[in-house]
């Protein structure tokens, strides 16, 4: 299997990607020279981990017959100062909300996700340190 992005300069720093038919726009700050028509790229690494493991962990949850109100996925990267700049960690906080959750089944599907099932997070542990943090709110 083999995926394809195709990644097209529209205009200034601004770039429009075709992902199965799929239209993202990134581009840089004006600061930078950009129009700000779109989210930095760098960024598109967190939503793409977000992305990985929170459809990994709604669909075990769904067979563990789990519901939960809300899910979100939320990751904070620490950026080095250095160029070529780069994430030097990640956390990926899964904050649940519901009525009685059961915390085994909630920390089992996320360590199905972490160690087995999302590709994303596969990657970004062989580069650079990861941390979870589950989270349940009210």
């Amino acid at each position: 299997m083999k995926h394809i992005v195709d990644m097209a300069w529209t205009d200034k720093l601004a770039f429009e990607a075709d992902m199965d038919g799929h239209k993202v726009i990134v581009d840089a700050t004006e600061e930078a020279g950009g129009s700000d028509l779109g989210p930095r790229p760098k960024k598109l690494m967190l939503t793409a981990l977000a992305g990985c493991t929170g459809v990994d962990v709604i669909m075990i949850l769904k067979k563990m017959k789990v519901d939960v109100e809300a899910f979100n996925v939320i990751v904070e990267a620490d950026v080095t100062d250095e160029h070529p700049k780069h994430y030097s960690k990640m956390k990926v906080v899964y904050q649940f909300k519901g009525k009685d959750l059961p915390l085994e089944k909630l920390e089992k599907a996320v360590k199905l996700s972490e160690e087995k099932y999302c590709g994303v997070t596969a990657v970004y542990r062989k580069a650079m340190e990861m941390e979870i943090e589950i989270r349940i709110v009210d």
